[in-house]
């Protein structure tokens, strides 16, 4: 009986040994299947002057698209870098158009420009992204995305091979934001990233990047030429990019609801019409572009609720009143009982209140998330199985 006295606090000290190593390991490992949990775009025009107005008109409509499918403002970070709708050229005042048909104003009441004019340097865009920000830059101007978020990176300019230019005095190069996605990556500031650009040779801008996670798609091959699609004699510049107007062209024909994929959005480019080749780079990318909507990006995330038990019926009821439609949702039969849950084992009672004890810190454990959640909860695990350790030697 000695003996067994003896060897208890050394199996018990090994057990708890191998638990703190085993709580970490399980939750890095987590965040490869972290749960998509919100959306966020990046919509970035990096051109200057009135004879670039189709970069702007580019941005803005996308950023009109983003919002229609469902992303909010405040998770859109928009950068203008001219004010063409200010423009002393510009005929009509306070309004962008995308079309010669003047249908739609892309620059309505409704636009929220996060960074502005000179505010678009290299610098701040690469901020943006990593998180490093001045203590005086406002929330709304940050990204503040987690681990959970997919995030589209939009990207209109002149650009080049490896480069796009900026404000026509300073580059962004291929290497600076493969580095600054290597950081989002490490800092877990995304799950899945898309990266749309529309400019020259687009398709070099994304030949260093190395992180797990990313999709990419340039309007053009090395070697190649982004064209504009139609001039505006009325405005008197072209006011929309070829790549981006059949982009648009396939959004107008969806909304938040439907389910159609990536990959249907990827083979809609036609080279004939685009008059360059759109690029697609997707070995960083684990899962099967068939199985992606494109709402997974270019959309927002459906409120879902998790529950733990089922349950049996979801009912709606629907009241009319004067001012509309107001839905009521009933759990009914709920057969939520998690302590009647955690006393069982493959549907049998246990009357032990060890095991019983045991298992419902073993289910909390599961439903923990938190790596510091996890660690504390150890901590205090520590505490008790020491003492009653150095009391029995």
């Amino acid at each position: 009986m000695a003996t067994l006295f003896k060897c208890t606090p050394l199996s018990i000290s090994i057990l708890l040994l191998f638990l703190c190593n085993a709580i970490p390991s399980s939750a890095t490992d987590s965040s490869s299947t972290t749960m998509h949990t919100n959306n966020w775009a990046i919509l970035v025009c990096t051109s200057r002057f009135w004879f670039n107005y189709r970069h702007m008109a580019n941005t803005l409509s996308l950023y009109r698209t983003v919002k229609r499918l469902g992303i909010p403002d405040e998770r859109i970070i928009l950068m203008l870098a001219d004010d063409m709708a200010c423009n002393a050229r510009n005929k009509y005042t306070a309004q962008v158009f995308n079309n010669e048909n003047h249908r739609l104003n892309l620059y309505g009441d409704n636009v929220e420009v996060d960074y502005r004019g000179y505010e678009v340097t290299v610098e701040n865009f690469l901020r943006v992204l990593t998180g490093r920000h001045e203590t005086a830059v406002p929330r709304s101007k940050r990204l503040l995305s987690d681990e959970g978020s997919h995030i589209l990176l939009y990207m209109t300019g002149h650009g080049g091979d490896e480069f796009l230019k900026f404000q026509d005095s300073e580059e962004l190069q291929s290497h600076d934001l493969a580095d600054a996605v290597k950081q989002m990556k490490e800092k877990r500031r995304f799950k899945e990233l898309l990266i749309m650009v529309d400019t020259c040779q687009a398709a070099t801008l994304f030949s260093q990047l190395q992180s797990p996670g990313v999709l990419a798609i340039g309007s053009s091959k090395k070697g190649e030429n982004s064209y504009s699609h139609h001039l505006d004699s009325d405005v008197g510049v072209s006011v929309v990019d070829r790549f981006t107007f059949y982009t648009l062209a396939f959004f107008e024909r969806l909304n938040m609801y439907d389910n159609a994929s990536l990959s249907s959005l990827f083979n809609s480019y036609n080279p004939s019409t685009l008059m360059s080749t759109a690029y697609q780079r997707t070995d960083l990318y684990q899962r099967r572009l068939e199985e992606v909507p494109v709402t997974n990006f270019f959309g927002s995330v459906m409120e879902t609720i998790h529950t733990d038990s089922p349950y049996r019926a979801f009912t709606g009821r629907y009241s009319m009143k004067s001012k509309g439609w107001e839905k009521r949702t009933t759990l009914e039969n709920s057969e939520v009982s998690e302590e009647i849950s955690d006393s069982k084992i493959n549907g049998k009672q246990v009357s032990c209140p060890f095991t019983r004890k045991w298992n419902t810190i073993f289910a909390r454990m599961e439903k923990t998330k938190q790596i510091d959640s996890l660690v504390k909860y150890g901590l205090v695990m520590m505490f008790p199985i020491v003492a009653f350790s150095s009391w029995l030697s």
